[in-house]
């Protein structure tokens, strides 16, 4: 992998990290398309940058951790379903799931869902006033989904909003709540993957992540302001035809 891919992954992580669109499926993908051969230093790399997108979140939403510990209630039981199915599921996944194929098609259903969701209850009245008095049970089930996002191309920001607009969020406080659930989640994510699969940098090497990372991390934070007023004003439908767009193009490409 040279300059160039390294930049390209960075910047196609750090703008799909956020949105329902699966950051991973994207770099599975893209990886794929530029024919990047998936060593360990690639599957690293992959893992590594995510470490940029979390840091554009963490600055953006800084003062909103300040407020008081009902949040990260909130967030450590939305975050236990993930921490324990992602632990026993990890070497299936890893061996089985990160592929073209189920990327596409976990893109599709998830292109599906999300133009439902916007056509069905989107547009309903949120029954809870802050993010810091949503129920813990209703915490808890935005949690169980977002286990859904370990299958790649699912994504972890569409699973996370699904849930919240099943429980009692309206649109863009269940794209906030993916938000900020996403720091615990990518954190212990990422810190996982880099601890089971070690390996020793060059010099090259270190100077290809350092600039992964300052690329998702610009990315990321422009992504995520877009994303929020496209939300606002236009909803998730256009997103649910993107996924189901490239999807069909890699199904059709490369299988």
């Amino acid at each position: 992998m040279g300059f160039l891919e390294t930049i390209i992954l960075a910047i196609i992580e750090g703008l799909t990290e956020f949105l329902p669109v699966s950051s991973t499926g994207h770099m599975i993908l893209a990886s794929a398309a530029m024919k990047i051969h998936n060593d360990e230093f690639v599957k690293t790399f992959e893992v590594a940058i995510q470490l940029g997108a979390i840091l554009a979140i963490a600055l953006m939403y800084f003062k909103r951790f300040l407020q008081g510990i009902d949040i990260y209630l909130k967030l450590i039981v939305a975050f236990i379903p993930t921490a324990i199915i992602g632990f026993l599921a990890y070497d299936f996944i890893k061996a089985y799931l990160f592929n073209p194929v189920v990327v596409s098609i976990s893109l599709i259903i998830g292109g599906i869902v999300l133009i439902w969701i916007d056509n069905k209850v989107i547009n309903r009245r949120t029954e809870v006033d802050t993010l810091e008095n949503i129920p813990y049970i209703n915490a808890f089930y935005i949690g169980l989904m977002q286990c859904l996002s370990m299958i790649p191309g699912t994504s972890r920001a569409a699973a996370t909003i699904i849930g919240g607009v099943f429980n009692k969020l309206d649109k863009k406080q269940a794209t906030e709540f993916s938000f900020l659930l996403a720091i615990p989640t990518m954190f212990a994510a990422t810190g996982y993957d880099l601890i089971k699969t070690p390996i020793e940098f060059t010099e090259n090497e270190i100077l290809m992540l350092a600039i992964g990372l300052i690329f998702a991390f610009i990315s990321a934070w422009f992504a995520v302001k877009l994303f929020l007023k496209i939300v606002e004003n236009y909803g998730f439908k256009h997103f649910g035809y993107y996924r189901i767009i490239i999807g069909l193009i890699f199904l059709l490409t490369m299988t």
